[in-house]
């Protein structure tokens, strides 16, 4: 009994460290960014966004995923992942692969901060790069939920 008392003791000490480490990411996020007002895109918005960053094909693909995973806000962070990551911005680009939390870093050599403003022209260049390499089935969001997407209707 006192076995399992010291080892229950042991896991709510772990837990509470991951969560007193997630908050202070997050503090640290807000700080070194500043609060970030979010814009919000709409299908048809996103969709001229897209075409005007050489996104001429599958646009329904990518319009559902970024409904699926970020609800067309610029400002999401979630995580941290079962592996402990997290992901940011309206494509929900992560930052164990593809970009870095110091600064630029990952594959995209985009820091993850910057995922998170108005401008998404280095986000979509970014998700571009993520898609020449796994295509859509990189995103769990756009597997569950994109694999017929919708027409996006005449802007």
């Amino acid at each position: 009994r006192r076995q399992t008392c010291v080892i229950v003791q042991i896991n709510l000490l772990q837990e509470t460290k991951m969560m007193l480490q997630t908050v202070i990411l997050a503090v640290a996020l807000v700080t070194i960014i500043g609060p970030v007002a979010a814009i919000v895109y709409t299908n048809c918005t996103l969709a001229k966004l897209l075409n005007n960053n050489g996104i001429t094909t599958n646009v329904p693909d990518w319009n559902c995923l970024v409904i699926a995973t970020s609800g067309g806000k610029t400002d999401i962070i979630r995580g941290p992942n079962r592996d402990g990551y997290y992901t940011y911005g309206i494509f929900q680009i992560n930052n164990r692969w593809w970009c870095g939390l110091n600064g630029p870093g990952g594959d995209c050599n985009i820091a993850c901060s910057k995922l998170l403003d108005d401008d998404i022209a280095d986000d979509i260049a970014c998700a571009k790069l993520i898609y020449a390499e796994q295509g859509f089935s990189a995103w769990t969001a756009w597997v569950n939920n994109c694999q017929n997407p919708p027409a996006v209707c005449p802007c």
